[in-house]
C-alpha cells in the first residue's frame, strides 16, 4: 500500500545526505515521538488542513510503499488517531532509498 509523509525540503535534503530520515512530524523527531507519522493518499489533504495550513513553501510529499519498508525489517502499524481513523506509522528511521516519489506539495 502507498503511504505518504510530509517533509520539510531542507530536512529531506539533510536526510538524503545522511542516509536516513528521522523526522516524525513537524517539529518532532522519531526519538521524541517513537514513530514517523504518515498518511494514506485519502488522508493527506486532511492532515495538511489540520497541521500544515500555515506552512511556507518547501513542503514535500514523500511516497513510500509500506511493503518495501516492512521488507527492510522496519515495522509499519496502522493505528487509531483517536477518532477511529487508522494512520500508518513507521517504527524506525526511513532509508531515503525507500522513497519512490518526491513531489513538492502545492497548497
Amino acid at each position: 500500500m502507498r503511504i505518504l509523509h510530509l517533509a520539510d525540503a531542507d530536512e529531506w535534503a539533510a536526510a538524503k545526505a545522511a542516509g536516513r530520515y528521522d523526522i516524525s512530524t513537524r517539529g518532532a523527531t522519531l526519538a521524541e515521538v517513537g514513530f514517523i507519522h504518515c498518511s494514506t493518499p485519502e488522508q493527506v489533504a486532511g492532515v495538511i488542513a489540520r497541521f500544515y495550513s500555515d506552512e511556507p513553501a518547501g513542503l514535500l510529499l514523500l511516497e513510500l510503499d509500506d511493503e518495501t519498508v516492512r521488507a527492510a525489517g522496519t515495522e509499519v502499524r496502522y493505528e487509531d488517531a483517536g477518532n477511529g481513523e487508522l494512520f500508518p506509522h513507521i517504527y524506525g528511521p526511513v532509508d531515503p532509498a525507500w522513497v519512490i516519489v518526491v513531489n513538492p506539495y502545492r497548497f
